[in-house]
């Protein structure tokens, strides 16, 4: 606690004051709890029929089992980092995991639709405590380049490739056993996780955040995210022209311009701005932001294309993503960990990105009797390669040289920017899918004399509609390789900033925290 911040920067990268054996075991427990928040977020998708059915949810009202744990966990997201930065990120990590296991059994349990929905809200609170908490542990107990880049590669698999581990199992729990078990599933990661993290994790000794918790900050950050990922949400069922949907987004507009003007102001911020204004953190949160976009509506698509349109099972559904799953962890760990101390981060993301586009691009081809050999498999295996080479890097420098009092919130933004991209696209995407279908289908049901023609028809209306999505997520993913390219310029973690950059960039390239303003 004596070490002061000049001391600590002076240490030579990996000393940390946290024993090698320890930090590679609280890995695995910090790995165990990620996986746990990424595929519940897919998991409950599959189960969602039963437990409507069951708990006489009516379909107006079923959309609220993912969209309340959305606006917990995104609304909470900076408030929930923030308090890992002045509590303990050990602390918030555990309270985290024990918050959401107590959830996940009173969902599993849910007698009525409130109990879910309230549920479900718990779940993303906690969630908004135990993510932000478990990448800055990562990122303050990994500091030399060759340990961080195995570790982060570990952690960009996990939070690529959960999702899509999420459908295996749901579909699997769904059909073998029940829709509850959807939920109890995390009660064991969790208690796992937790006994783990509180017996192994040894948080580095100074720092923690001491000032007074900006209390405006917090109301208007998860006031105006809130607002925003209801908005987008909304959008998705309700339109972009609905009163309400327009009413969320022009109060998300000026709650969080009010944050920015109160951030500026207070002398101990909730998000420092210089957190989000270095230019390479915010080309990572943007990037990875619009990377979320084109993932989350690529899974809702493909789902629906393997279950309505080839008439796949959950469990064969699942299956069908695998290719995707063995991607991302070889791209996360094999790829990018290999090269990340070799070239600039830049030199990962941007390319990754690209080929992911390429394997959305392949998915434009979609027909009703396409192939899964042929065309499913190859285009998941390049967006899997492409998405796990570009989160691992990303992840990694989001959190590179931060002020070790500012790494919970700075790695509740990298949560946020996945929750909001994640928003948008499911909401933007199936407007643009729905819209080409509506539009197919009008043109081509006249000449659809009998019932089969009729279905026939509708489907290819489907599958038009999912191409005509998928075209704009291969550009949001040219557009985030762009963006990689020109806004992250920061140089190898082992050597500093690529030439031309300046004396910030030569401060946060280097992993050691940076002097506190």
């Amino acid at each position: 606690m004596g070490t002061s911040m000049s001391q600590t920067a002076q240490k030579a990268p990996g000393t940390t004051g946290v024993p090698d054996a320890n930090r590679w075991k609280a890995l695995a427990f910090i790995a165990i709890a990620q996986l746990m928040v990424v595929l519940d977020a897919t998991i409950v998708n599959i189960a969602m029929p039963s437990a409507q059915l069951d708990l006489g949810i009516s379909d107006g009202n079923r959309q609220w089992i993912v969209t309340a744990y959305a606006l917990a966990f995104g609304g909470l997201l900076l408030f929930g980092g923030r308090i890992a930065d002045l509590w303990g990120r050990k602390r918030a990590f555990v309270t985290g995991l024990g918050g959401f296991a107590a959830a996940s059994a009173l969902g599993g349990a849910a007698t009525n639709e409130a109990m879910m929905f309230g549920a479900r809200a718990l779940q993303g609170a906690f969630g908004a405590l135990l993510a932000p908490a478990a990448l800055s542990l990562l990122a303050v107990m990994f500091t030399d380049a060759k340990e961080r880049a195995k570790a982060f590669g570990i952690y960009g698999a996990i939070a690529g490739g959960g999702g899509a581990v999420g459908l295996i199992l749901g579909g699997f729990l769904t059909e073998y056993l029940d829709w509850r078990w959807t939920f109890f599933v995390n009660i064991p990661f969790a208690i796992v996780a937790a006994a783990g993290a509180y017996f192994v994790i040894r948080e580095p000794q100074g720092g923690r955040n001491r000032s007074a918790l900006d209390i405006p900050g917090v109301i208007l950050s998860t006031l105006g995210l809130v607002a925003l990922v209801y908005g987008f949400t909304r959008a998705e069922s309700n339109g972009w022209s609905d009163s309400l949907t327009v009413g969320m987004f022009v109060a998300s507009a000026v709650l969080l311009a009010a944050f920015v003007i109160v951030e500026s102001k207070v002398k101990a911020p909730l998000l420092p701005l210089r957190v989000i204004t270095e230019r390479n953190r915010g080309g990572i949160y943007l990037s990875l932001g619009l990377a979320i976009i084109a993932m989350f509506g690529l899974f809702l698509f493909l789902t629906y294309y393997l279950q309505i349109v080839k008439g796949y099972s959950p469990v064969k559904t699942g299956f069908a993503f695998l290719p995707m799953i063995v991607g991302m962890i070889t791209g996360s760990t094999q790829i990018g960990t290999r090269l990340m101390t070799r070239v600039a981060p830049r030199l990962l993301m941007g390319p990754g990105f690209l080929v992911a586009a390429l394997g959305m691009l392949l998915l434009t081809r979609l027909e009703i009797g396409s192939s899964y050999a042929a065309l499913l498999l190859p285009a998941m295996l390049l967006l899997g390669l492409g998405m796990g080479t570009a989160f691992m890097p990303a992840m990694s420098l989001a959190t590179y040289g931060i002020e070790p009092r500012d790494a919970g919130v700075a790695s509740a933004m990298v949560n946020t920017s996945q929750q909001v991209g994640g928003a948008i696209g499911t909401a933007l995407l199936n407007t643009i899918a729905a819209s080409a279908t509506t539009s197919y289908i009008k043109d081509h049901i006249a000449s659809a004399s009998s019932k089969p023609q009729q279905q026939l028809v509708q489907l290819e209306g489907m599958v038009e509609g999912y191409t005509s999505a998928i075209w704009f997520a291969v550009g949001i993913l040219v557009v985030a390789a762009t963006i990689a390219f020109t806004l992250v310029n920061a140089g190898r973690p082992d050597m500093g900033p690529v030439a031309g950059s300046g004396e910030r960039d030569a401060e946060d390239a280097m992993p050691v925290p940076v002097v506190a303003h």
